[in-house]
């Protein structure tokens, strides 16, 4: 199978990013940090969950956004429709459900016993007749904006959203438009805590070129090959505050033995069988015959990387300048016989080892940003997402 490759410069294409050093400050600076979280995260759009997760009528999950200082309490109404509630009574302020997530017909607060249902209505008040000209429509939970997109549950705390969740996607729900998200199963779930910034732990994620030293072990080289050793991408897209990029596959790797059985029985994240007419005009845009994947990153803090057939996720929640939660959700075929298990588990061990290998890189970086040694991060045309996610950052903050 020939190669098949670009000679873009990514830069020329999108002129209005420049070429210069971009600041480190930013990365380590308790301003810019509280800057942040109140002109980005608690006003634009967030991803916090898939609405499998809620399937039925009063199912219920609780996220707390230590960024945005809030509990976010989502649940399935008994209409049916999802919505999300600031996870707050209205008496006295107290954190109404305590429990990460399940299955109610309301919810009690612990305090002094207020009654909500699943659509956020107070609907019992003990001693109601005690309080001054009351009216409990007047006083149901605090509902948050919210949206769903390809099944992609997404929350805006700004009272008064600036845009609809469709429009602050931009491109993005046209060129992914037919990929089956609902149609896959979440798998498996990581989470961990880094001493990182968060823009620090995103760029560690938007450029492919480290994986040939990062992923030497591992799976690296199922991505570089002898005619693109430092995995040049196929293509970036700039989407607004949205960015993506299309990776390709070595095609002269050769899988182990073990490989060989795994892909034999199920999808994988080396592995491809890409038929370029059944698939949406956002996944593998230039349609290459050695396409691997997708990494579609959603301002700010979400990522999407889609394969033939699966696809994992990314959030980068901050908790302070230097500190991170990152979590990650693989989403597979359900599978229905042991080869399809064997193979998915044999896909969630080798993930696994990237994922480690990616975080034990973050830690050390945001060390030696705090030590003054430098001042700008040096980026090159395939860092082009690095650079734009970070100009986008000032953007929002500056403005």
């Amino acid at each position: 199978m020939a190669t098949v490759l670009t000679d873009q410069k990514w830069t020329t294409k999108y002129p209005e990013l420049g070429t210069a050093p971009v600041p480190i400050e930013p990365c380590i600076s308790p301003d810019y940090f509280e800057r942040e979280r109140q002109r980005i995260f608690r006003r634009v759009w967030l991803n916090i969950g898939r609405e499998e997760e809620i399937p039925e009528i009063g199912d219920y999950f609780v996220k707390d956004l230590e960024v945005c200082q809030s509990s976010i309490l989502v649940a399935r109404g008994k209409d049916g429709v999802i919505r999300a509630f600031h996870n707050m009574c209205s008496h006295r302020g107290n954190k109404v459900v305590r429990g990460c997530r399940g299955r109610t017909k309301g919810f009690v607060c612990g305090f002094h016993g207020w009654v909500y249902d699943s659509t956020g209505a107070l609907v019992h008040v003990p001693d109601q007749e005690q309080f001054f000209d009351f009216n409990p429509r007047e006083h149901g939970l605090t509902a948050v904006a919210t949206e769903v997109w390809e099944g992609f549950i997404f929350v805006n705390l700004d009272p008064e959203p600036a845009q609809t969740l469709r429009e602050f996607l931009d491109e993005l729900p046209e060129r992914l438009s037919g990929y089956p998200f609902g149609e896959l199963a979440p798998r498996d779930a990581y989470r961990a805590e880094v001493k990182v910034n968060w823009k620090v732990a995103l760029d560690a994620f938007q450029e492919a070129w480290h994986a040939r030293f990062v992923h030497k072990r591992s799976g690296g080289e199922a991505y570089a090959s002898k005619d693109n050793p430092f995995i040049h991408a196929l293509e970036f897209g700039l989407y607004g505050p949205h960015r993506m990029m299309s990776v390709p596959g070595n095609p002269e790797f050769r899988p182990t033995p073990v490989q060989l059985v795994a892909h034999q029985f199920g999808k994988s994240y080396i592995k491809r069988e890409v038929v370029m007419d059944q698939v949406p005009v956002g996944i593998n845009p230039t349609r290459n015959p050695i396409w691997a994947f997708d990494s579609y990153y959603l301002f700010p803090n979400f990522s999407i990387f889609v394969f033939d057939g699966m696809f994992f996720t990314y959030h980068f929640w901050p908790l302070g300048v230097d500190r991170t939660v990152w979590e990650t959700k693989t989403y597979y075929p359900t599978a229905i016989n042991a080869g399809q298990r064997f193979s998915q588990e044999y896909a969630k061990c080798a993930l696994r080892d990237t994922w480690l290998e990616d975080l034990s890189t973050l830690e050390n970086i945001q060390a030696t940003l705090a030590s003054g040694g430098k001042a700008n991060f040096i980026l090159q045309d395939q860092e082009i997402l690095v650079r734009h996610s970070h100009k986008v950052v000032a953007d929002y903050v500056t403005t």
